[in-house]
């Protein structure tokens, strides 16, 4: 063998030594598959604290970088910034999802404005690719500073219970935890064991297409065993009923990852799932009560994300109302409520409205009216939409109705069954269909079929002004 034979695989034992970065690109990816870039770059005599490539996952062509805290604790330099930049290069010009996993301690100081710039070139590719190429963002150790703001750019954060996620080192001892992430909305999933983020990150893959014009992946499926039976039940006593489970079961079968679990407390609830082995967004809003500025956030946050990969939406509407903040009326949330609006109303992604329940208002209107551009709207007989709950209308318009031999909750169970039920809404042409709860999957499934070719060309301009 030559010197430069020699000094040549000396080089490649040195760069593919094993390291907790690569076992983590090795679980991520098919066997067999990963392909590494830019194995050899260094920075002086080290290198540069980042694993580079590209593989199959499920199949399907990936990028990736998974930051080496063994390599000088991961510091991000110049020569990070540029082995990065190649792999979003390569995403960009072949339409392939990038995957980031995050382990850093922050910049290599000792480059300065060199390192800064790494992070600007890291930033400015992140936020130019999004919409464009799913990214998933996987916190396995410390991501901090630019790091943070980079990592939380991306469309998923998944974390494992060792990840910390913080901007400066006063967040540090307070709010760096997984837990602190999921609560506040950063981090999508949460699992305790690198191994099971990890997986995570791999079933979130494979539910997305590969860029904003692939259609989604198809996978084999299973209808969920005695659906229809949970459904009629579920109808027969909404007001006790949970509207994700109702989800559960028109979706395939154990197909429902839900997202953001840990954010907001007021039942409303997202996550992505397959229909007929096609993926959907499935949006349960909420469980008759109303949906808190965090659910509103969260709900607004998917449907985004949703419509950027032309992934239908299913929104489950049982919701009386928009709840303000504590102490603060309503000024604090409607920012929020008009994002989610904003959010649903420019949607042009296939969008379906079941209500099941309650549709009162604002949230009839913002999330299953013909306002939000929902392209099907139907009910369940035993729904309820009114411009007012029927508590209030009785109490506004109906008083009279009040009798000695008629109590007001008896004059409001009327007005719901009557002036604000589903046929009275079908009647007058605001929702298209009532329909047997039993029959809502294949209700569903059919709209889904119909819209596959769905086309809509927005209003020329540069983008909207959504209510941040």
């Amino acid at each position: 063998m030559s010197d430069q034979a020699m000094s040549l695989a000396d080089a490649r034992k040195d760069a593919l030594k094993a390291t907790a970065a690569r076992e983590r690109l090795t679980a991520l990816f098919d066997p067999d598959s990963f392909v590494e870039v830019g194995a050899l770059v260094k920075t002086g005599c080290d290198g540069t604290g980042v694993i580079t490539g590209y593989g199959l996952v499920e199949g399907c062509p990936v990028y990736a970088f998974s930051q080496d805290s063994t390599v000088k604790s991961g510091a991000v330099g110049a020569a990070t910034g540029s082995k990065i930049r190649k792999i979003y290069d390569l995403a960009y010009k072949t339409g392939a999802p990038v995957v980031g996993i995050y382990d850093s301690n922050g910049a290599a100081v000792d480059e300065g404005l060199d390192a800064m710039a790494a992070y600007g070139d890291m930033l400015h590719w992140s936020n130019n690719l999004s919409g464009v190429v799913p990214q998933i963002s996987l916190v396995l150790g410390v991501c901090a500073g630019s790091a943070a703001m980079i990592a939380a750019s991306a469309d998923f954060v998944v974390m494992s219970g060792k990840g910390e996620f913080y901007l400066t080192t006063a967040d540090a001892a307070s709010a760096s935890s997984a837990e602190e992430a999921a609560k506040t909305g950063v981090a999508h999933i949460v699992e305790t064991e690198e191994a099971d983020a990890i997986k995570a990150a791999r079933t979130l893959i494979s539910m997305l297409p590969s860029n904003n014009l692939s259609a989604p992946p198809v996978c084999d499926f299973s209808a969920v065993s005695g659906a229809e039976a949970a459904l009629s039940a579920a109808a027969a006593d909404i007001g006790a009923a949970d509207i994700f489970e109702i989800a559960k079961n028109v979706v395939d079968a154990d197909s429902l990852v839900e997202l953001q679990k840990e954010y907001s407390t007021c039942g409303a609830k997202v996550g992505l799932a397959t229909l007929a082995g096609s993926t959907v967004g499935v949006v349960a809003a909420s469980n008759g009560g109303t949906i808190c500025s965090g659910g509103a956030s969260k709900i607004a946050r998917f449907v985004a994300i949703c419509d950027s990969f032309q992934i239908p939406v299913v929104t489950f509407v049982n919701a009386a109302a928009f709840a303000p903040l504590p102490n603060h009326g309503f000024r604090g949330g409607v920012r929020e409520v008009a994002k989610l609006a904003h959010v649903y109303a420019e949607a042009t992604t296939p969008k379906i409205a079941v209500v099941v329940g309650k549709a009162y208002g604002s949230a009839y209107i913002a999330l299953a009216g013909r306002g939000a551009s929902a392209d099907l709207t139907v009910a369940w007989p035993c729904a309820t939409i009114s411009a007012l709950s029927p508590e209030t209308a009785v109490a506004f318009m109906y008083g009279d109705r009040i009798t000695a031999d008629k109590s007001r909750a008896q004059v409001e169970a009327e007005y719901a069954a009557n002036d604000a039920g589903a046929l009275a809404a079908a009647a007058k042409g605001h929702i298209d269909d009532v329909i047997d709860p039993a029959e809502t999957r294949g209700v569903v499934l059919s709209a889904i079929d119909m819209l596959a070719g769905k086309r809509i060309t927005p209003l020329p301009k540069k983008h909207a002004n959504i209510p941040m």
